[in-house]
C-alpha cells in the first residue's frame, strides 16, 4: 500500500491479459455456422457472417454487458447428439452463437481464449442450465448438450466472424506460487514439509477441474526484504495464487502477514478470521496465528502458519472458495 504497491500497479499494465500463448492450434479447426437470434429463449437462425464488438454479436438477444456475450459449440458434439437421438437437427438449434470444429471443447477453461481472425473470445462460462420446457430440442428429446458442452464467452477483441475461419485455441495457464518462510528450511538444516503438502492439496484440488495448472515452489529464509521482492516478482509475472507457510506468529522474525498487507490492494479478512474461529474453538493457540488473505491487482494471496496440520486446516477452509476469487478478480461474479 506503499512504494512496493505503487510499482506492482505499474507493472502489472504490460501483463494485463494474463494469457499464455501455448501451440494449441489444429490444422482443421474453423468455424462451421454463425448464428444469432433477436430474442432470449430462441433458436438461432444462421447468417453468413456475424460483427463483434465490445457488447457481444451486433444484432444478437445475448449482447450486453455481461460475461455470456457469445455462446459456442462443437460441431461434432452437435452431429453425435444428432446421430444418438435420431434427429434432425439445423444451425442454432441449442442456441449456440458460433459452431466450431476440430478443437475439442470438453478441455477448454474458463480463462482460455479463442481467436478467429481478428476477433479475440474469452471463455468466461461452461454450461449453463437448460430452458427446459422452453428449449425446443429438450421439449422434443427430454435432453439438451448446452448444459454440459456449451461455452460461453465475453469479447476481448471484436471484428467479423465467417464460416471457414479458422479458429486458434489458446489455454490459459492458471499459475501458483507456493513460498515457505524457513531459515533452517532455507539452510537446509531439515527439509521443508509444509510447502510440499501446499502443492499435493492444491493438485488434488484440481485434479477434476479444467484448469491448466502450473506450481512452482520456493523456500526463502525469514525476511521481509527477500519476501517482498518475491512477491513482487511473481505478481508482475502475472500469478494467480501464491501461498506462504510460515512467519505468522508473534515471534521476532515473523514478518510475513505485515510484508503481504504492504504490497496488497484489497484485504479479505473473512477467510483468516473464519479459519482462526473453527480450529481455535479446539487449540487457543490457534487464535494466535496472523494469517492474512489478500488481492495484489489479479493476483490472490494467502498466508498459512508452517505447520502441515495447520496447512491441511487452512488448505481446506480457503479451497471452498478460492475458484470463485479467482473468477471474481477477473471480473467474473457468476453466482
Amino acid at each position: 500500500m506503499v512504494d512496493v504497491g505503487a510499482k506492482v500497479s505499474q507493472r502489472r499494465l504490460s501483463r494485463a491479459t494474463g494469457v499464455i500463448k501455448m501451440s494449441a492450434m489444429s490444422e482443421n479447426a474453423k468455424v462451421v455456422s454463425v448464428n444469432i437470434s433477436a430474442e432470449k429463449g430462441t433458436v438461432k437462425h444462421p447468417v453468413p457472417e456475424i460483427h463483434l464488438d465490445e457488447r457481444g454479436i451486433i444484432g444478437d438477444a445475448h449482447a450486453g454487458a455481461w460475461h455470456r456475450q457469445v455462446s459456442l459449440l462443437s460441431q461434432d458434439s452437435i452431429d453425435r447428439f444428432a446421430a444418438e437421438m435420431a434427429i434432425q437437427l439445423s444451425p442454432g438449434d441449442f442456441g449456440e452463437n458460433i459452431a466450431l470444429c476440430g478443437i475439442d471443447l470438453t478441455t477448454v477453461a474458463v480463462l482460455d481464449r479463442l481467436e478467429i481472425g481478428e476477433v479475440e473470445l474469452e471463455v468466461t462460462q461452461i454450461g449453463k442450465e437448460c430452458h427446459g420446457d422452453t428449449c425446443a430440442i429438450y421439449r422434443q428429446v427430454g435432453t439438451c448438450i448446452m448444459p454440459t458442452e456449451g461455452l460461453f464467452c465475453r469479447v476481448v477483441q471484436g471484428g467479423t466472424i465467417q464460416p471457414g475461419d479458422s479458429v486458434k485455441y489458446l489455454p490459459r495457464l492458471l499459475k501458483f506460487r507456493i513460498i515457505t518462510l524457513s531459515d533452517r528450511a532455507f539452510a537446509g538444516e531439515y527439509a521443508d514439509r509444509s510447502g510440499p503438502r501446499v502443492r499435493e492439496l492444491l493438485e488434488a484440488f484440481l485434479e477434476d477441474k479444467r484448469w491448466h495448472p502450473h506450481i512452482e515452489q520456493a523456500v526463502l529464509p525469514d525476511d521481509a526484504d527477500r519476501l517482498r521482492a518475491e512477491l513482487v516478482e511473481a505478481v508482475d509475472k502475472g500469478v494467480d495464487v501464491i501461498i506462504t507457510t510460515g512467519g505468522t506468529g508473534v515471534g521476532l522474525k515473523d514478518v510475513t502477514p505485515e510484508t503481504v498487507v504492504g504490497i496488497c490492494d484489497k484485504l479479505i479478512p473473512g477467510i483468516m478470521e473464519a479459519i482462526r474461529v473453527k480450529f481455535g474453538a479446539q487449540n487457543p493457540n490457534a487464535l494466535l496465528a496472523r494469517g492474512v488473505a489478500g488481492v495484489c491487482g489479479r493476483t490472490l494471496i494467502y498466508t498459512l502458519p508452517g505447520s502441515v496440520r495447520a496447512v491441511e486446516e487452512y488448505m481446506g477452509e480457503i479451497l471452498l472458495t478460492m475458484e470463485h476469487l479467482i473468477l471474481m478478480v477477473h471480473g467474473l461474479d457468476i453466482h
